[in-house]
């Protein structure tokens, strides 16, 4: 897996201002997707962060990296655990919600919206796009915002940058654990 895929989908996360992120590979013959994410987790640990896949098929593998320590405070939120609850999932704890995650991936139903509790995105939000993902939109990029515009605009904005100035600075030869940051 290359660090530029990584890098171009999950500088947020790996600067340590956004809980998760998502990104697909594609499997190829001579890729061992298991091994590799072995490989980034012990390299990505180091810094409080995870990668696992969430969905592999014979062609593609959605990859999801995240902080422990951020998604157990997001999912720590009332609205969160109330949304989470109401589709399912047993609270017991972080590890436990993405295990069920998985499941609801698998599963032939409709898509889980609630990834986006997964990813950092306002609980608010997350519940408004299950409900109405057409009606109240304020503004667009990693998500769709229905309460706060100008938080939201300066997130994107700031999601933007940092995804810039990580590119940058990985084309001027720093690595993807040199990138990531380390969090409390």
């Amino acid at each position: 897996m290359k660090e530029e895929i990584i890098i171009k989908h999950c500088s947020p996360t790996l600067a340590g201002i956004k809980t998760g992120s998502l990104f697909s590979v594609k499997i190829t013959e001579e890729m061992d997707i298991n091994r590799e994410i072995r490989q980034l987790n012990d390299v990505l640990r180091k810094k409080g962060l995870r990668i696992i896949p969430l969905k592999k098929t014979h062609e593609f593998a959605l990859i999801y990296l995240y902080r422990p320590a951020h998604l157990k405070k997001d999912l720590s939120d009332p609205k969160a655990l109330s949304i989470l609850k109401k589709k399912g999932y047993e609270l017991k704890s972080p590890e436990c919600c993405i295990v069920q995650l998985v499941k609801n991936l698998k599963s032939d139903g409709a898509f889980p919206h609630e990834i986006g509790l997964f990813l950092g995105y306002p609980p608010s939000d997350v519940e408004c796009f299950m409900k109405h993902p057409c009606n109240g939109v304020k503004c667009c990029g990693c998500w769709k915002a229905y309460s706060d515009e100008e938080k939201a605009m300066n997130m994107f904005m700031r999601f933007k940058k940092c995804t810039e100035a990580y590119h940058e600075m990985n084309k001027k030869g720093k690595s993807l654990h040199q990138l990531a940051v380390m969090t409390g």
